[in-house]
């Protein structure tokens, strides 16, 4: 009886125990769940409300817009919770320490970096104090913290926000496409740092307003970190200089100027940086350089390569080799970002099936969680990549722990946040001029122009330009694929895609699917597939920055949700492209796409490389042929950048030359620069008469 008594008491004690092990499971995966899908996206719905969701009057500016005196947003399916959780979410991107770019002065005055009139010079989107940006910083300017440092950095409504003006009134379009010159401001940040460096009286009022934001404590440690990031922009300026070659074989500059960037050409920079090892350098500059040179310069560098961290060596490089040998390393290691191309604007991609001017996304699965993964390394996250002869834990869920070399693919990229930031995107509509109508004064479309314009549209247009229902929320986009010898237009930016290679690095040895076939990575591969690898395997990583429970947490929820929530499914591509093959695994990317135009009359200039400044110019041939009558006219060969002033009848932005002030720092587009053409998508353009043009653009104003 007694044994009895101990082993109903065993049996009991047993089940309790079972029973608070898998309440601890329940809670555990509910918090899991509730912390990982709703709690940290509510705390920003409460803190961070504001009727003009930060937005701010500006004056009359430098690039010759007349003053706004207020901001009106549209109906986008946002509300101002969306808009300023949009503008202030991290990334993870860290660029500056956050108390150094408050307190950077612009080279030659007093004049703070990071001044409305600077920043609204560079087309950034100045705005007010809200509870999460309490500095005012610009949208898409964020704070970052990691471990446990705190930077500046962007997200990507840096890019991806514009604002449209009309008789002194903005109207901000959030998923817009942006008209930021990120290359001026970066070069500008370098100039800046250099002077506060050099300048004992700068330097002191930078000093001093560092030690008082608090995060510093001794003058010798700021001046430390301003050497280092000073060193590190001016290697990320270097290494990412865009030129090419022409006609001629001259080398000549291939400037961005405002609403562009080779965003990829910078990506694959930045990867190829993080991936160099000790033994490709040594590659590299034994075959730059002749014996006699190269050996003793490879003794100097020891300290150098010995670093595990890519960032110091290539500071340790910039500070070490001479202009000529960096010049050799630069072309060897990195690729010229020389194919700049409109910033996308963000409406409808989540319902794409492939995105990307040249399809290079694909948006099944994980895929956009790796998508927006590659963005945040091109705009500066801090990459922890190492690879060690030892097993290394924190690289198993990267499948990359337990072979003979072992790598770790850490960083400071919040995939949460970019999943999440994904997720509320699906919400985002396009702006309609009918609503620009009620809220900024913008001309109606005028109805008998708008029915010839559909007949038209339906004729020519519809057939690569599908037709959504813009406010469905079952709408998707097929992405309709021409090769460049069929849209005709300027095709650097899809060879570039394909023919760009670099150092597999810590990468050799290993296999990554892409496009359709699995590759085996040589010591120089495409970038593309290199890029590929290199996300899968940051996205796979957990973040180290978080709790251990929180941080599998999250990246088990995120991975999970990325791969069986995504509304899109695996499907074909659709188009006249050319077909992936085992010996040509990246060919289909050597194509452009064409889109629903839905809220296409905000997103000026066109074409993908922006070669083209309205509606109206792009129906227009791009040059003479023989046939043409007298009176023909062309797409302008040049035009100006710059402004927001919108142009209701041509649709686009103020281009004119001769309407902008004397001075102004307004960018001159020339279409004769390489990468930079503007033919091509031409269908039918000799066909239509001045009507038909004027037709066409007050139909598409509508859609």
């Amino acid at each position: 009886m007694q044994k009895y008594l101990v082993y109903l008491l065993y049996k009991i004690e047993a089940n309790v125990w079972r029973s608070i092990a898998i309440a601890v499971v329940a809670v555990a995966a509910l918090w899991m769940v509730f912390s990982t899908t709703w709690l940290d996206t509510a705390y920003y719905m409460v803190a961070d409300r504001d009727d003009n969701r930060g937005a701010i009057p500006l004056p009359a500016d430098a690039l010759g817009d007349a003053g706004v005196s207020k901001i009106v947003y549209l109906s986008q399916n946002w509300d101002s919770s969306d808009s300023l959780w949009f503008y202030n979410i991290t990334q993870g991107s860290d660029l500056l320490p956050y108390d150094f770019f408050i307190a950077l002065e612009r080279p030659s005055s007093q004049e703070l970096f990071r001044s409305v009139a600077n920043m609204n010079r560079f087309r950034y989107l100045p705005q007010g104090k809200t509870a999460e940006n309490p500095d005012a910083l610009p949208v898409g300017m964020v704070a970052d913290k990691y471990r446990g440092k705190k930077y500046m950095g962007f997200n990507c409504s840096a890019c991806h926000t514009s604002q449209v003006n009309y008789n002194g009134v903005g109207i901000r379009i959030d998923g817009g496409s942006g008209a930021a010159d990120m290359d001026g401001f970066m070069v500008e940040m370098q100039a800046s740092l250099e002077a506060t460096g050099s300048d004992s009286a700068k330097q002191q009022r930078f000093v001093d307003a560092v030690l008082k934001a608090g995060s510093y404590h001794d003058k010798d440690s700021i001046l430390k970190d301003l050497a280092t990031y000073t060193l590190q922009l001016k290697a990320y300026n270097y290494f990412n200089k865009s030129e090419t070659t022409d006609d001629k074989g001259n080398v000549v500059p291939v400037d961005y100027g405002y609403a562009r960037l080779d965003a990829f050409g910078r990506i694959y920079n930045r990867v190829l940086e993080h991936l160099v090892n000790p033994d490709v350098l040594q590659i590299v500059l034994k075959s730059a350089l002749p014996p006699e040179s190269s050996g003793p310069l490879l003794d100097r560098l020891k300290p150098v390569l010995s670093e595990e961290d890519r960032e110091r060596i290539m500071r340790g490089l910039m500070a070490t080799l001479k202009p000529a040998d960096l010049d050799k390393l630069k072309a060897r290691v990195f690729n010229s970002p020389n194919s700049p191309v409109s910033y996308p604007f963000l409406w409808d991609i989540p319902q794409h099936d492939y995105v990307q001017w040249n399809g290079i996304g694909i948006n099944a699965g994980a895929g956009p969680l790796g998508r927006n993964t590659g963005e945040v390394l091109g705009v500066f996250a801090t990459l922890d990549w190492v690879a060690k002869d030892w097993p290394l834990p924190a690289s198993l869920p990267g499948w990359l722990g337990i072979g003979p070399k072992n790598i770790v693919f850490q960083s400071s990229v919040k995939a949460h946040n970019l999943r999440q930031i994904e997720d509320r995107l699906w919400k985002l509509w396009s702006p309609k001029w009918s609503d620009a109508v009620l809220a900024a004064g913008l001309p109606p479309i005028n109805p008998e122009l708008q029915a010839r314009g559909e007949y038209l549209f339906d004729r020519k247009c519809a057939s690569c330009h599908a037709l959504i229902d813009s406010r469905s929320p079952d709408r998707r986009i097929v992405a309709h694929m021409d090769k460049v010898e069929t849209a005709g237009t300027d095709p650097t930016m899809a060879r570039r895609s394909v023919a760009y290679e670099g150092y597999s690095g810590i990468l050799r040895n290993q296999y990554v699917t892409v496009g359709t076939y699995p590759m085996l990575l040589d010591t120089r591969a495409p970038v593309a597939a290199l890029l590929t690898s290199a996300t899968q395997n940051v996205v796979a990583t957990p973040d180290p920055d978080k709790w251990f429970f929180t941080r599998f947490a999250d990246w088990a929820v995120d991975l999970i949700r990325g791969i069986f929530s995504n509304k899109i499914k695996s499907s074909v591509k659709s188009g006249d492209y050319i077909p992936d093959t085992t010996a040509a695994p990246v060919d289909s990317l050597m194509s452009y796409k064409g889109r629903s135009l839905n809220g296409i009359w905000a997103t000026a200039p066109y074409l993908h490389n922006g070669s083209v400044p309205t509606l109206y110019d792009l129906l227009l041939p791009a040059d003479p042929k023989d046939g043409d009558p007298p009176g023909t006219q062309y797409r302008p060969k040049t035009f100006m950048v710059g402004s927001r002033e919108l142009d209701t009848e041509k649709v686009g932005f103020k281009s004119d030359a001769s309407k902008y002030p004397a001075g102004s720092p307004a960018f001159k587009f020339d279409t004769a620069v390489p990468g930079n053409g503007n033919a091509g998508h031409e269908y039918s353009t000799r066909e239509l008469t001045d009507l038909d043009r004027r037709a066409l653009v007050e139909y598409m104003k509508g859609l």
